[in-house]
């Protein structure tokens, strides 16, 4: 199955604590259908001191399923289901189906 959120797209969370905050999608695990959006689900972890990196207490993303996250339609921003087309010259693009513009090219 092709992917309908991918690195680099703007999403719209769905449900959690975060639910209607929006965030660009840094890295998509798809075996464990997850996905890192930047600045959401923000979680605190306990670091140890290393030769690089100093202890404390940090903050940092932790993975949304993505069942939970809607691409963010291009055009008024609100979530939207992805759909596929194939365009005259072949090839295999995503358009957002609320509004009908075309994601990739």
């Amino acid at each position: 199955m092709a992917a309908k959120i991918k690195k680099g797209d703007k999403v719209v969370i769905l449900a959690g604590r975060d639910k209607g905050k929006t965030g660009e999608v840094v890295q998509v695990m798809p075996k464990e259908e997850r996905a890192l959006v930047r600045g959401v689900n923000l979680v605190k972890r306990h670091q140890r001191q290393t030769g690089a990196q100093e202890a404390g207490i940090i903050s940092k993303e932790a993975p949304l399923h993505l069942s939970n996250l809607a691409y963010a339609d291009p055009k008024d921003g609100k979530p939207t289901r992805v759909g596929f087309k194939t365009l005259d010259d072949g090839r295999k693009v995503r358009f957002a189906k609320r509004s009908g513009d075309l994601i990739d090219g």
